[in-house]
């Protein structure tokens, strides 16, 4: 039964892997015959401190998002697990911003914070009014805001559906011992929400390593690089620069960490035993 999906994963997935692997060891502009370098572009990638920059730009916008979202989309998707007919409204609106475009979105933010035309100076907030997108110090935060602005609400949407999951037995039995809002949350709503969490980590990681769109069309990169992650760097290195190996050497080093992170996550959460967590409930 599993065939049809392993042979169209090695058809779409495999088959290009293997040939950005055997690609990663020639020299090739994208329109000649590839030329076989051996290890030169994998020496390239590691000594050029652009892509070095690239890695630690990478590092630090996976930490910024995960430390931004995580928390964000917990409570909000456990706010929009109440039964309270307001918040079906508001999860109406909180999920809006999923539905959107990244470029859209980027386009729209380019506007909001432009520091002669945007929100802070109609506003008239000084504070607000700051070059964002164009201050190498700030830059990268606005992404990661913006990020989080686009991708919260689905990260909700699964806390939200982990919630209505939990027995409602186990909130009443506490309520019957005296247990208040936040021992609840912390006793019951927590520790139920364990596998979600790993799922929603898992993806919020391995998605922060592939973020290209919204930041390609926020900053492009800018300025002076203070954006360009690992996926932005890929792009320019194989299609500006027309350095495909090299480019290739980007990609398998994304796909590995990526795999690499994603078992770890899963492994060291133990979640691939798949235990009940409401057994005895």
């Amino acid at each position: 039964m599993a065939a049809p999906a392993l042979i169209l994963f090695g058809l779409f997935a495999g088959l290009p892997l293997l040939g950005v692997v055997a690609l990663s060891f020639t020299s090739w502009d994208g329109l000649g015959t590839p030329s076989w370098t051996g290890l030169d572009n994998w020496r390239a990638a590691v000594t050029d401190p652009v892509t070095r920059d690239a890695v630690w730009l990478t590092v630090k916008l996976t930490l910024f998002c995960f430390l931004f979202q995580a928390p964000v989309s917990l409570l909000l998707g456990v706010f929009m697990a109440g039964r309270q007919r307001y918040r079906a409204l508001l999860s109406v609106l909180y999920f809006l911003p999923l539905l959107f475009s990244s470029a859209g979105v980027a386009l729209s933010f380019q506007a909001l914070v432009d520091p002669n035309f945007g929100a802070g100076t109609a506003l008239g907030v000084p504070a607000l009014a700051q070059d964002w997108l164009g201050d190498p110090d700030l830059a990268l935060y606005c992404v990661v805001f913006v990020i989080g602005w686009s991708f919260i609400p689905f990260h909700s949407l699964l806390y939200q559906a982990g919630v209505r999951q939990i027995p409602q037995s186990l909130y009443e039995a506490a309520r019957i011992d005296g247990a208040g809002t936040w021992v609840q949350f912390r006793r019951i709503t927590l520790p139920q929400l364990k596998y979600t969490m790993v799922t929603s980590s898992t993806l919020l990681i391995v998605g922060s390593l592939t973020y290209f769109d919204l930041i390609f069309v926020l900053t492009g990169g800018g300025p002076a690089d203070a954006t360009r992650v690992l996926p932005l760097d890929m792009y320019l290195t194989g299609f500006r620069s027309h350095d495909m190996g090299k480019a290739s050497v980007i990609a398998i080093v994304l796909a590995a960490v990526g795999l690499t992170a994603a078992l770890g996550l899963n492994r060291l959460s133990g979640a691939s035993r798949m235990e009940s967590q409401t057994e005895g409930a």
